[in-house]
């Protein structure tokens, strides 16, 4: 069934390659296609284009629709076009001409357009409750590891001290950065489409507020042409949100995995998170993180493959769009694991208390050591030169005593303030 059929064929080959993958993925908008469903009739029934009798049928039958999706044996078999078409069927098999009803004043356009809005609003905070348990997490390892030293690298060379609460709530606050794009998305999915029907707004006098407060939308994308032109602005606004994150949890991974290798050994995991090796008996293999990497990598390519989607489309509905969903939809199930997993994981990380202590960690205290050269009187720029002498002539013997106190550094971690600054998102 189409919904735009007018009594002839299309070639199959058409068929297969126009509609794509797109029954797959309805199933998991199929819900949000019921909802904007009932709030479209019940905005009809107020106008005046459906009966008492009508609303009360088409909201019944579809409440009955919506059990058999969140029970699981709701399907969409080849002889439908999308779940659009299937849940028109449904209604008209079961109320006839009342089911042919549901379409009135609207389009398929904003019928995908509410589905999406919708979906990514649920799937927006569900990412964004994820990042928040990653984020207290974090917060509580840096709280607990936060006297523990850690070398800090520039270049990949040993350069000044750090701490593994400097480096646990450095990534507690990059995930704050990554909120506000969340939150940007949200924003921007928030706005009610229905109405615009083609793009063009419609000839009956549709009540808009109507639907916007019974599908729980903030306000309305008021001009019908922006709200069509919002399919794949909205998805790329979500892409970036979604990569931000990903960029957060692949630098993380990456960290993780070079600080697991024997050349550092500063942390390690439970054998039971480690992978072997098929020919070495010594082997604890990174893969969880690996893995997390190499995701969070391919999501962040989001952004460009959405752009390059969209970039030179004009306004109006365009076939193109239909290719959004390809990409969006599994991206959060694919985000959603990696910060479960990495959350998971980091519960039972192990960390190595006496690292500053081999030798090779000598000269992270260089810069300590030229600072209480400047304190006693002596420039900066001399006392630089006095314990580079020293390091040149082997005489260099650091006091790994250190006392850092600004906001920020290893001594003030300023854990309160951050937690603060989440909250006041």
């Amino acid at each position: 069934m189409k919904l735009w059929d007018k009594g002839f064929s299309t070639d199959k080959k058409i068929d297969l390659f126009t509609v794509g993958n797109d029954r797959e993925l309805d199933l998991i908008l199929a819900k949000y296609d019921v909802i904007g469903n009932i709030a479209h009739a019940k905005m009809l029934h107020k106008i005046g284009l459906l009966s008492n009798e009508e609303i009360k049928d088409l909201v019944n039958e579809l409440e009955s629709i919506l059990k058999t999706i969140e029970n699981g044996t709701f399907t969409i078999e080849d002889s439908f076009e999308d779940v659009h078409s299937k849940v028109e069927f449904l209604l008209t098999e079961k109320l006839g001409d009342t089911g042919k009803k549901i379409h009135t004043a609207r389009s398929r356009n904003d019928q995908v357009l509410v589905d999406v809005h919708l979906y990514l609003k649920d799937a927006l905070t569900e990412i964004n409750n994820e990042v928040d348990d990653l984020f207290d997490l974090l917060i509580s390892l840096a709280e607990q590891y936060k006297n523990v030293l850690l070398p800090g690298y520039t270049h990949l060379q040993v350069a000044m001290p750090s701490s593994f609460g400097l480096w646990f709530s450095a990534y507690a606050e990059t995930l704050i950065d990554d909120i506000y794009f969340l939150k940007a998305a949200y924003k921007i999915a928030d706005q009610n489409p229905l109405g615009s029907a083609a793009g063009y707004g419609s000839s009956f006098p549709i009540d808009r507020d109507e639907t916007t407060k019974l599908l729980n939308f903030e306000t309305l994308k008021y001009n019908s042409v922006a709200a069509q032109m919002g399919r794949g602005k909205l998805e790329k606004a979500v892409s970036f949100a979604l990569s931000s994150v990903a960029s957060t949890l692949s630098k993380m991974s990456m960290d993780i995995c070079l600080y697991m290798s024997q050349n550092f050994n500063f942390i390690s995991f439970p054998d039971e998170l480690t992978t072997g090796s098929s020919i070495m008996p010594h082997k604890k293999n990174p893969d969880v993180f690996e893995l997390i990497r190499g995701k969070c990598n391919k999501l962040q390519a989001l952004p460009f493959e959405f752009t390059l989607i969209t970039n030179n489309l004009p306004s109006g509905y365009h076939r193109d769009l239909q290719l959004l969903k390809e990409g969006l939809i599994p991206s959060f199930s694919t985000l959603k694991s990696c910060l479960e997993m990495l959350t998971y994981s980091l519960k039972k990380i192990q960390i190595n208390t006496t690292i500053v202590e081999d030798e090779k960690y000598m000269y992270l205290f260089s810069v300590e050591e030229v600072n209480k050269l400047v304190e006693s009187g002596i420039s900066f720029r001399d006392a630089y030169k006095i314990v580079g002498k020293n390091i040149e002539e082997g005489t260099f013997n650091p006091d790994k005593n250190i006392a850092h106190t600004h906001k920020g550094s290893i001594g003030n971690l300023c854990l309160n303030e951050i937690i603060e600054k989440k909250e006041a998102i």
